[in-house]
């Protein structure tokens, strides 16, 4: 099915003309004709299925035949990246329609998003948090909301967002249409999905399942290994672009100052940096300015960054959604990607239940030139600067890794780096 057939308005096809769209996805070609339709939708796809454009398209449809100048549309997301890149999918696929779209998350100044919803916007992509800061402080008018969309629903629906979303529901006056998307929805939470929802219609494409164009693969490391082993992995992908996940906020900051340290061009994106740092780091990942970005899991909802080549998993993630969401960041629109995770001796209960997803072992792997078994450094750290080359965006090897070892006896390798 192609873009054609949708028979949408001259205006919404020249912005998907422009960006070179033809055929349907199939959670484009299932989810849309419903939505046109005015159906209530939970749609549920793999990452990078094109599950914003199944929800942005219809919007646009609908706001064209509705009064302007007043918000007819909110788009709930649990990330700042994410709304910004969901306001941007809007802005482009809408460039020709006139309807203005704006985001809405905290980390910014509230006057200045108090000014830009004075300027009459249709469409309100928005954190949580702020949408009702904006609501208690009166500076946005919901009364005339017709669509309502809780993108990456499973975690929109977490404990920790659902009395935000319960009182968002509350300010929502007029009857509408809500959607829910998302690639994964355990069960307990898609009853809590179904209460705020009015005989929807669930769209399932595929299994909850990573995508077929990622492989997979463990590399088995002590923790106080796990730095030079990635370095050592990553001197082997030169040229590539690779995005890390930690599971924690300082952990991320540690590993890419061992990185800068070692030579490597590398940012880090967190929640704990200001919004401006944040978009700086994504935007030089999506230029190639930096080959290697170390995040949090707020990077692993639905970011797309098409040339990602390699996810590596610092640390195991604390689930198997989680697992999917970030590894989802390769691979994306029929492109091949790979998947690497260290493991530990206590990741074992987590690999078997991303194997049981799988349907199949995940290959072992062991880098011949590493040695796996020194023991932790001492707690005393006697740091050296890095004699890489910062020259390009991969650092050169000079030495071998296991010449480095057989140089150093004082301080071993790993002291420099953990």
């Amino acid at each position: 099915m192609n873009f054609e057939n949708l028979n949408l308005h001259p205006a919404i096809m020249r912005g998907v003309h422009e960006l070179g769209y033809t055929e349907l996805t199939p959670i484009q070609a299932e989810a849309i004709p419903l939505i046109l339709r005015g159906k209530d939708v939970i749609g549920l796809a793999q990452t990078g299925t094109g599950k914003t454009a199944a929800f942005v398209l219809p919007i646009l449809e609908h706001l064209l035949k509705s009064p302007r100048r007043q918000i007819g549309a909110v788009i709930i997301t649990p990330t700042r990246e994410l709304a910004e890149q969901i306001n941007a999918a809007i802005n482009t696929l809408g460039k020709y329609t006139g309807l203005k779209s704006i985001a809405v998350y905290g980390g910014t100044n509230v006057e200045a998003q108090v000014r830009d919803l004075n300027k009459s916007v249709e469409i309100v992509v928005a954190c949580p948090g702020r949408l009702l800061d904006h609501l208690w402080r009166g500076s946005i008018d919901l009364s005339n909301v017709e669509i309502l969309v809780i993108d990456e629903a499973d975690r929109m629906f977490d404990m920790g967002f659902l009395p935000d979303i319960r009182k968002i529901l509350q300010c929502l006056l007029k009857s509408r249409q809500t959607l829910l998307f998302s690639a994964t929805m355990p069960e307990d939470i898609r009853k809590l999905v179904k209460d705020v929802l009015n005989n929807p219609v669930t769209v399932q494409i595929g299994k909850t399942a990573p995508a077929v164009t990622v492989s997979h693969s463990l590399y088995p490391v002590k923790q106080h290994l796990k730095t030079e082993l990635l370095m050592e992995l990553l001197h082997g992908l030169e040229s590539k672009s690779v995005l890390i996940f930690t599971r924690t906020k300082h952990r991320t900051e540690r590993v890419a100052r061992s990185l800068k340290s070692a030579g490597f061009r590398v940012a880090s994106l967190q929640g704990d940096l200001t919004q401006t740092r944040r978009q700086a780091a994504l935007d030089a990942f999506r230029k190639g300015t930096i080959k290697i970005l170390v995040a949090t899991d707020i990077l692993a909802r639905g970011i797309d960054v098409l040339h990602i080549s390699h996810v590596i998993n610092y640390d195991m993630p604390a689930n198997t959604d989680d697992y999917i969401h970030r590894i989802g960041r390769t691979g994306r629109v029929n492109k091949n990607g790979d998947a690497l995770t260290f493991v530990t001796d206590t990741d074992t209960d987590m690999v078997n239940s991303i194997e049981r997803i799988l349907k199949k072992k995940i290959e072992r792997r062991r880098l011949g030139n590493f040695d796996y078994t020194r023991s932790a450094p001492p707690q005393t750290d006697t740091r050296r600067n890095s004699r890489r080359s910062n020259n390009s965006l991969f650092p050169q090897r000079q030495l071998s890794l296991s010449t480095r070892l057989s140089n150093i006896t004082k301080a071993p390798l790993v002291k420099r780096w953990t």
